[in-house]
């Protein structure tokens, strides 16, 4: 496996990079659900240590952007343990749950908070996730003459989910899986199931097209292309393309004839509103059609996590997720959705406590993604995972999508903005 030098680097940089590179190996052992629950704590263990050892190498104080995570992730626990009192859910589950906000929610702003404040290079994250990336491509060869030959996709599931966790599926080390309504292969490479998988390609790709080598770029890219497509996953592939036209013109957007270009599109999209809008809802429905089983689960779970939020626990939420009815095949209620999730589980209040904060960032990464190409590449991460809310559930897959995070982090830091534009 590719390997890179790491003369030189600081500690938190030696584990980030590490992880990333080696994130295959970590897989086939089964622990990519554990390290990545942890690796986040760990480095905050290693901020505390550089505190009280080595302070003159930490910036003065906290972005204010952090600390606005931190806050509302706190208050995302409050409201959790709140809706485990209003329900007398009992110690054990607030416990369990509290433990749940820390490998989850919680991990959201943890990262941040790494990523502003730890000594971690932007570049030595870029080249680890071009290279793991890279190292998708050469798996997606392999495992594609696998199952053309028809070898089983499952290998096993790993014995290290004793821990705990949201399920088998995130301890499970297989080649490829197979689509439930089509029977064809189907890739979730080192995440859980395949949608997230897409998620993580979209992400990858805005990471991969800030490195600065033209052969490493390229193979981040080739890596991030393979994992969407095979990934099938309908958002993911919509995704993808929305990004490739912005990345292209990313450093270019503050040039007249870029701005004239996206003045014009958008007067012809006013003028043209109706026919484009019904063109484009044609085509949703097309890509709906194509899962029709999945989407109908998903349109019903909503239904029903929306109907009991309202009726039944308003302002805190149930605290746990439930089990559906055999109408979504017992998925959970509020699953596949981070904002009907929150409604379900933590209320009115914990959906404001992910809004808010990820608002404030979408506007403060705006602002200066035209003068900064690291908050140029944070913003655009962070319209991915915007616009991933509204499929997957964010807190249960922070652990897997960190980089896209340390890199939102180190966007708020000043100095790493203008380190990285030199």
């Amino acid at each position: 496996m590719a390997t890179c030098s790491t003369d030189q680097l600081f500690v938190e940089e030696k584990l980030i990079k590490g992880f990333l590179v080696w994130s295959y190996p970590i897989y086939f052992l089964g622990g990519t659900y554990l390290i990545g629950s942890i690796i986040g704590w760990i480095l905050i263990m290693l901020l505390v240590l550089r505190v009280l050892v080595q302070p003159e190498l930490l910036p003065k104080q906290i972005p204010a952007m952090v600390w606005l995570w931190i806050l509302a992730m706190i208050i995302m626990l409050f409201a959790l343990w709140i809706g485990h009192a209003n329900w007398y859910l009992g110690l054990a589950k607030t416990i369990k749950s509290s433990i749940g906000w820390a490998k989850g929610w919680a991990l959201i702003a943890v990262f941040i908070l790494i990523g502003a404040v730890a000594n971690i290079n932007p570049k030595h994250l870029i080249r680890g996730t071009c290279m793991v990336a890279f190292h998708t491509a050469i798996f997606a060869a392999i495992t594609i003459l696998f199952s053309i030959i028809r070898l089983p996709g499952e290998l096993f599931v790993s014995p290290v989910q004793f821990i705990g966790g949201p399920g088998p599926a995130f301890f499970t080390v297989s080649l490829y899986g197979l689509n439930p309504e089509t029977g064809a292969a189907r890739w979730q490479f080192f995440a859980p199931w395949s949608p997230a998988a897409g998620m993580l390609a979209c992400l990858y790709v805005v990471i991969c097209s800030a490195e600065k080598d033209k052969v490493w770029r390229r193979r981040g890219i080739i890596g991030c292309l393979a994992m969407c497509l095979l990934s099938q996953s309908r958002a993911g592939w919509a995704i993808f393309i929305g990004l490739l036209p912005l990345l292209a013109m990313g450093d270019k957007i503050r040039q007249p004839p870029v701005l004239f270009a996206a003045g014009v599109i958008f007067t012809l999209v006013l003028t043209l509103g109706q026919p484009v809008i019904d063109a484009l809802m044609q085509g949703y429905e097309d890509v709906k059609n194509q899962r029709p089983e999945s989407t109908r689960v998903r349109s019903t779970l909503a239904s029903i996590a929306l109907q009991r939020w309202q009726s039944e626990a308003f302002w805190f939420g149930h605290g746990i997720v439930e089990q559906g009815p055999k109408i979504v095949e017992g998925m959970p209620i509020g699953s596949h959705h981070s904002w009907y999730g929150l409604l379900f589980v933590k209320g009115l209040v914990g959906l404001l406590s992910l809004l808010i904060p990820m608002c404030i960032t979408l506007l403060y990464l705006f602002a200066h993604a035209l003068f900064y190409p690291l908050a140029r590449i944070a913003f655009f991460l962070m319209l991915v995972i915007v616009g991933y809310s509204f499929f997957e559930n964010l807190e249960i897959l922070s652990y897997l999508f960190w980089p896209a995070l340390v890199l939102i982090g180190m966007a708020f830091n000043p100095a790493k903005l203008v380190e990285f534009s030199r």
